[in-house]
């Protein structure tokens, strides 16, 4: 992985951008310290697929699934139902 300067990633962003893709991801620095990474875009569809867990999984994993996110409920109240003669 070749590592860039803010700054040169910068001035020759196309052949940044031409690296990334002929050769994978390129590593920015600022200051120099690591501070991001350019990927191609099937690298990144690929990690994001891999991050989000399928119903499947899920469903079929061990551990349990306190972790889901569930949305909260209405504050609507519902009306009692109406008696039916």
């Amino acid at each position: 992985m070749k590592s860039w300067s803010v700054q040169d990633a910068k001035a020759r962003f196309s052949e940044f951008l031409e690296n990334c893709l002929q050769d994978g991801p390129q590593l920015v620095t600022k200051r120099g310290a690591d501070a991001a990474v350019l990927v191609p875009i099937d690298a990144w569809q690929q990690l994001q697929r891999s991050a989000r867990p399928v119903l499947k999984e899920l469903l079929l994993s061990a551990s349990p699934r306190g972790e889901l996110q569930i949305p909260a409920r209405g504050s609507l109240k519902r009306r009692a139902p109406s008696a039916q003669d």
